[in-house]
């Protein structure tokens, strides 16, 4: 495979926040395990790790360092910074899109970007989001199950249900119209999906879309609004179109991503030995 440019040391372990070259507005960073060799033959796998409202990421992409080392898999950590396109916009990134900004086809090229530079197989990889990255890695999955080897699903604030009645975001009605890509729940079969939230993650503050917001519509509050309520809603959405789910709530741990990520190594470290011993995907 061709590689876009000679990697430096500064891209082995813990990388810088490079620019992507399909918009440079948005960046990412790396861990790529110690023992990368840049002329040798070894494939690695790839975890996205998708940042909340906070935007953190580069203490998610070192949370999951021992993982990477550990599963010869290279850890990419997008940013999508709060402001774009508009002065203290922070949510647009939730939805996929925003303003004519496609978030999806952002990560899509951040994936391809490192792909041409690494020996990694970017045609699908496990994906990781937490609170507002949680809602972008369920929607993500719904549009591109076909590129999304497992998902993990953390604590988000406002849920799309697999419910064909419910206009796009609440359900999956009208998204083909909004975003040219149609949900297909038979098509999430093929992917592991794991949720996971703390148990006492039970707060309702900025958890309700009130009118005004760009993604109100009506009925999108009428799950529930604490966050426990609306992923178990997600549950029993997706496993009534016959779409297993792990199911996880840690105890002692309120809205806090650290607090879930060792159940989260430890479902994606479930699905790599899976697939290493059928030699095939999921």
């Amino acid at each position: 495979m061709h590689r876009s440019r000679k990697l430096s040391l500064y891209d082995i372990g813990r990388t810088p926040l490079y620019a992507c070259q399909y918009d440079q507005r948005f960046s990412y960073c790396l861990y790529v395990p110690d023992d990368y060799a840049p002329e040798g033959d070894r494939v690695y796998s790839l975890a996205v790790l998708v940042h909340g409202t906070e935007r953190d990421v580069q203490s998610y992409r070192d949370s999951f360092e021992d993982f990477g080392r550990a599963n010869d898999c290279i850890v990419l950590a997008p940013l999508f910074p709060a402001g774009i396109p508009d002065p203290g916009e922070l949510d647009g990134y939730k939805y996929l899109e925003h303003r004519g900004i496609r978030f999806d086809e952002i990560l899509l090229a951040m994936v391809e970007e490192i792909s041409a530079c690494y020996r990694v197989d970017g045609s699908r990889f496990l994906l990781f989001g937490y609170s507002g990255g949680g809602q972008f890695a369920h929607r993500f999955v719904y549009l591109h199950p076909e590129r999304v080897r497992a998902a993990s699903i953390g604590a988000p604030g406002a849920v799309t249900l697999l419910d064909e009645d419910l206009p796009w975001p609440a359900g999956f009605a009208g998204a083909e119209a909004a975003l040219g890509r149609n949900v297909d729940p038979a098509a999430l079969g093929a992917t592991a999906l794991h949720l996971v939230i703390g148990a006492d993650d039970t707060g309702t503050q900025s958890n309700s879309v009130l009118a005004g917001h760009p993604a109100w519509i009506p009925g999108v509050n009428d799950v529930g609004v604490p966050r426990t309520i609306r992923l178990q809603a997600l549950r029993h959405s997706l496993e009534r179109h016959g779409i297993p789910v792990r199911y996880d709530v840690v105890p002692g741990v309120g809205h806090y991503g650290p607090g879930v990520v060792s159940k989260v190594k430890d479902f994606f470290t479930h699905v790599l030995t899976v697939d290493a011993r059928r030699n095939r995907r999921w």
